[in-house]
């Protein structure tokens, strides 16, 4: 019996938003310690004590996901987010020698911790999950128009300009520089145009078709998703509000009926002090 009330006393910890807001506090501080760790005149007035402090944040880390394991035992794998600072922390403790300046690198992703404290950063990756599978069917067709235009564009300019269009690859690279519109004018197209006039009616509808209208879509799909998590999570509010006053009315119900019959009626009846006084 101790045992599950301090397992509920952990919980009811974690849970406040006092207990969030420091976890997100030293998230923030270890990502500008971090930051600093990464500059050579920081690192030369101030190292021991970034060094320091970065130990320091980890420890916290490592103490709030001992905490929430105490607390909820295995359900603690049962939700998402709990797996995911789990890895997080997980990583940040692997490189045990200084050797491996890959993987400590991978400390920054620490950072990330922040989405699973931050409600507006959750729906935007709940959303952004969501969304993949339409996504998915997006990326296909995409992928369709890219071969198709891949292959037009090596055999219609690929003699002439063998570093943009020489292969399907390399054809398919350029077609994805114009999508994104960068340099795609001044640094392809036109070079293309002086050779052969009529380009302008291949690279154009191109353009129109894979940057303004299915990446416009990819865009719907995720902001469709965001708002259907937004949703979701305003209705388990209200369910969860609903919940907590349906059971306070049936506990106010019980305790009346718990009374007894002549007691309830003598309180109902029973006269203010201003009655009996005047009486």
């Amino acid at each position: 019996m101790q045992t599950l009330m301090k397992r509920d006393g952990l919980a009811a910890l974690v849970e406040t938003a006092k207990f969030r807001n420091f976890i997100l506090g030293v998230i923030v501080l270890n990502a500008v310690v971090l930051g600093l760790e990464t500059s050579d005149a920081a690192m030369a007035v101030a190292g021991p004590l970034l060094k320091t402090i970065d130990y320091l944040c980890l420890a916290i880390f490592v103490v709030e996901i001992a905490l929430k394991l105490m607390a909820y035992r295995l359900s603690f794998f049962r939700d998402g987010w709990n797996i995911f600072d789990f890895i997080i922390v997980g990583i940040s403790l692997a490189p045990a020698a200084e050797s491996f300046s890959v993987l400590r690198s991978l400390r920054i992703l620490r950072v990330l911790k922040a989405i699973s404290l931050v409600p507006s950063l959750r729906r935007v990756i709940e959303g952004l999950i969501s969304a993949l599978p339409g996504m998915a069917s997006v990326f296909a067709l995409m992928s369709l128009i890219f071969y198709i235009g891949a292959v037009m564009a090596t055999k219609l300019f690929g003699d002439s300009f063998q570093e943009w269009f020489g292969t399907i690859g390399l054809s398919a690279y350029s077609l994805f520089q114009i999508m994104t519109l960068e340099s795609w004018s001044m640094g392809i197209v036109r070079p293309v145009m002086e050779v052969y006039p009529w380009a302008w009616a291949f690279f154009v509808p191109f353009i129109l078709v894979t940057t303004f209208a299915v990446v416009n879509l990819i865009v719907g799909l995720v902001v469709n998703s965001m708002q259907d998590a937004h949703s979701a999570e305003t209705d388990a509010l209200t369910d969860e509000y609903r919940d907590a006053v349906l059971g306070r009315l049936q506990r106010i119900e019980e305790q009346l009926d718990r009374l007894p019959l002549g007691e309830a009626e003598s309180r109902g009846s029973q006269p203010s002090g201003g009655q009996r006084e005047s009486n």
